[in-house]
């Protein structure tokens, strides 16, 4: 019975916080995840959950995230990618490319006081490229633990709000004096964007309309079952269930599966992934140790402020090189490190509307792309150790 009630909790509360972000504009500025991550951590602090559970907890966890990135994928528009101009995609290729040169700094510079740096590394990326989503994924893959996992996620977002702030107050003016300006010239041949980014990836209304329900809950089943395959093809090639190849199957079939018009097609599956995001961070939370946040993890803090802010410079100094204006630069940065919600903010602060299209899709990339790269680095880093 304690189970069922718990598993209700864990489901039913991302439902009121996800209602209430939409009501009260300050839980959408503090937002879904964050308050997630701190209530999961207030009930696994206080004593109130029953002992024992944490077995129960480490599958609920495990089945959410996995089930939530083919969803997530599934929406995904790939030949829109296609179309996007050279620039963009440089600029995308240097963004991606400025991260894992500053993860791989960071370990030579903390590999011996930070434990298991090749899980943050990858983490880290998956934070860099997608945001929450490919992190939690990225944490499943490569069995993190719960307090070393929130503690990323903590220090990430103090560093990610101050990073955010300089990105839209001084950082077009820092960058502009050595990097070319925006020209309209520049605009990026997208096409037009059809119904808006908040209705396709955000909006929750009518999730439960005849209409829209019975192909969401057809869309979970095809969830279930690429995570059938990708366990199949791990059984098959590694005789066990692996953690890593099966992240990577579900990821590289959901994005196969976006290329077929009725899946794709599929009404609110991001945001079904989402939710179940949302529960994943809620039950994780609920697992880790606040006693965790001492001087002895501050070398995390430090790493992060490397990578994160490190990556953002040295973005600006190979954008300069190959000729990257300054706007399509802080709206890749922005699209890739704080996910593309964010786009549009900045975008306003930046006085141009033109980029928020190809940042949008910049930051959907980030999503398909962030698992294999986090995956990627921190086994290489691992490796390398």
């Amino acid at each position: 019975m304690q189970y069922i009630l718990l598993a209700l909790f864990y489901f039913l509360l991302p439902v009121l916080i996800i209602y209430l972000d939409k009501k009260f504009s300050i839980v959408n500025k503090i937002g879904p995840v964050v308050i997630c991550y701190g209530v999961g951590l207030l009930i696994g602090n206080i004593g109130i959950l029953p002992e024992g559970i944490e077995g129960f907890q480490e599958k609920l966890y495990g089945y959410v995230i996995i089930l939530a990135i083919p969803l997530i994928l599934f929406s995904l528009d790939i030949r829109k990618w296609i179309t996007m101009a050279g620039k963009t995609f440089i600029s995308l290729l240097l963004g991606l490319a400025s991260v894992l040169i500053m993860a791989l700094i960071g370990y030579f510079i903390y590999r011996n006081v930070i434990p298991e740096i090749w899980r943050v590394s990858g983490v880290l990326i998956g934070f860099y490229s997608g945001g929450a989503p490919n992190a939690a994924a990225i944490s499943f893959a490569l069995n993190m633990e719960p307090e070393v996992f929130i503690l990323t996620q903590t220090y990430d977002l103090v560093v990610g709000a101050v990073t955010l702030l300089f990105l839209m107050t001084v950082a077009q003016r820092f960058f502009l004096l050595f990097m070319r300006p925006y020209r309209p010239a520049d605009k990026e041949n997208m096409g037009s964007s059809g119904e808006s980014y908040h209705e396709k990836y955000e909006s929750y209304n009518g999730i439960f309309h005849r209409r829209i329900f019975f192909p969401l809950l057809g869309a979970i089943g095809l969830s279930i079952l690429v995570l059938g395959i990708s366990a199949g093809i791990s059984l098959l090639f590694l005789k066990k269930l692996d953690d890593t190849i099966i992240i990577l199957g579900i990821t590289s079939l959901g994005i196969a599966a976006s290329f077929v018009p009725r899946i794709k097609s599929i009404e609110k599956s991001f945001q079904a992934g989402i939710y179940l995001i949302l529960v994943f961070c809620l039950v994780f939370a609920s697992m880790a140790d606040i006693s965790m946040f001492s001087t002895e993890s501050l070398p995390i803090l430090f790493y992060i402020v490397l990578v994160v802010p490190g990556a953002l410079l040295l973005h600006g100094i190979l954008s300069w090189i190959f000729k990257i204006d300054v706007d399509n630069f802080l709206i890749v940065s922005v699209a890739l490190s704080m996910s593309p919600p964010f786009v549009p903010v900045v975008a306003s602060s930046l006085r141009n509307r033109d980029i928020i299209l190809p940042g949008m899709i910049i930051g959907l990339i980030g999503y398909a792309a962030g698992n294999f790269l986090g995956v990627l680095v921190g086994n290489l880093i691992r490796v390398l150790g």
